[in-house]
């Protein structure tokens, strides 16, 4: 009996190693185009050098000639940069349009709208509406004006469309313009998703946490929320507290490093710089890979 044991056992280890290193073989990668937003840094980039290594026909949009320039040092030569800002739609139509010249009648395979801004995190009464467009332009419109724009030709090749959200689609963790943004994504790509069945067209969405790129830089999200404070009336400030900024810059960012614990010390009032000043202990000792623990800042006078 512990034979038979011991062999299924052995069996079913066989066929899970089995499993994991299988991969799915997908027919005809070198005509097979993908188009994909935000290749300057951060997830877009990655995409793009990674599919271009497994021999995909990328179209990488970037912002700036820098983002561009670097992106093609590391590439072959079938990755081809366009430069685009998702906020202007007379930008998107020119590109739409190189891109059905460049792919032909072979369409996109793939469409991954990864361009995005975190914009500013902050309470809800620090903020203008001013605070909530950019992300909302950016995240939302930008992405569906893409994707509206390239429908034609992934409809064409029967492809698929990746919409690059958040967990801040699934969970508000902070004021501002962000997360509303992911949330409208979130229905977004459900519409979508239901829409483009009839036409073999797959719709899915990524909902990444808290990962170490430049869109989630602990020290660029305090200078923004420092300059907000600089700047609210002496009302609001007497609402939260003097001391409530330094709380929460303070107190920011509590995540595992190294199997310990990071717990950001301020030896006395943080002086007015005080953002700049640690800016670079932050940048070398945080290790965004897990979504860490959210700041206690206090309590609010009269609360």
């Amino acid at each position: 009996m512990f034979l038979w044991v011991l062999a299924l056992l052995v069996l079913c280890g066989f066929l899970w190693s089995y499993a994991g290193k299988r991969q799915p073989t997908i027919a005809g990668i070198a005509d097979k185009y993908i188009f994909i937003t935000g290749c300057d840094s951060g997830f877009g980039n990655l995409a793009a050098r990674t599919f271009d290594k497994k021999g995909f026909r990328v179209i990488a949009a970037c912002l700036t000639d820098a983002g561009s320039t670097a992106l093609k040092a590391e590439t072959s030569e079938r990755l081809h940069t366009v430069l685009l800002d998702v906020t202007d739609p007379e930008n998107v139509k020119r590109t739409a349009q190189w891109v059905k010249d460049h792919v032909g009648e072979k369409g996109l395979w793939g469409l991954i709208n990864n361009a995005g801004v975190l914009g500013v995190l902050a309470p809800t009464d620090w903020l203008t509406v001013k605070d909530y467009r950019e992300p909302v332009e950016v995240n939302l419109f930008g992405l569906i004006d893409v994707t509206l724009n390239m429908l034609p030709l992934v409809k064409k090749a029967r492809g698929r469309v990746i919409n690059v959200s958040s967990i801040g689609g699934r969970l508000a963790f902070g004021g501002g313009g962000y997360t509303p943004s992911k949330y409208a994504v979130e229905a977004f790509n459900d519409s979508l998703r239901r829409d483009m069945k009839a036409f073999g067209v797959h719709v899915c969405c990524i909902e990444p946490g808290l990962f170490k790129t430049g869109l989630s830089d602990p020290v660029k999200a305090a200078e923004k929320k420092f300059a907000i404070w600089k700047d609210l009336s002496p009302d609001i400030k007497h609402q939260y507290g003097e001391g409530y900024i330094e709380k929460c810059i303070k107190e920011l960012v509590e995540v595992p490093v190294s199997g310990l614990r990071l717990h950001l010390k301020f030896p006395g009032p943080a002086p007015p710089n005080f953002v700049s000043l640690y800016s670079s202990k932050l940048q070398s000792s945080l290790s965004l890979n897990g979504l860490g623990k959210t700041a206690n800042c206090g309590k609010v006078q009269g609360q």
